[in-house]
């Protein structure tokens, strides 16, 4: 029996269009895997790919209620899920990237708690907190 192995992440959001355009310019998220619309509960869904195979499910639903943390510790006093993570090569071209296609900068490229590794984590343009991890060299 094969391990399991994450298929993709599913971030709720209010505007369906703009997030995929920022993931787009973000991410590299360019590529639509899937596409889904349910009209009568005001439901549209598109699941992006980059070319190396990273996923993320965008579902829009009207009258959705936005959740937003200051920062990763504001996010922690709530039970559920809070944040993605995503390990990257270059974290400062990364950082500066994700900041240049609309994001907000939460914390900055630190060391973190794994000895030799670095992260940072910033907003999406809804407030969505995503952390970027270079694992040690």
């Amino acid at each position: 029996m094969t391990a399991p192995h994450l298929d993709h992440v599913g971030l709720s959001v209010g505007d369906l269009d703009a997030q995929r355009r920022f993931y787009a310019r973000a991410l590299g998220l360019t590529e639509t895997e899937e596409t889904f619309e349910l009209p009568e509960a005001q439901v549209r869904t598109a699941i992006l790919r980059s070319a190396d195979g990273l996923k993320l499910e965008l579902v829009e639903r009207g009258g959705s209620t936005p959740q937003e943390f200051a920062d990763p510790l504001d996010g922690a006093s709530i039970q559920g899920y809070f944040h993605w993570a995503l390990n990257v090569e270059d974290l400062d071209a990364v950082y500066t990237a994700v900041l240049r296609a609309g994001a907000d900068a939460v914390s900055p490229p630190a060391p973190a708690v794994r000895p030799g590794a670095r992260f940072a984590y910033v907003k999406d343009p809804e407030g969505n907190l995503l952390e970027l991890i270079q694992p040690a060299a």
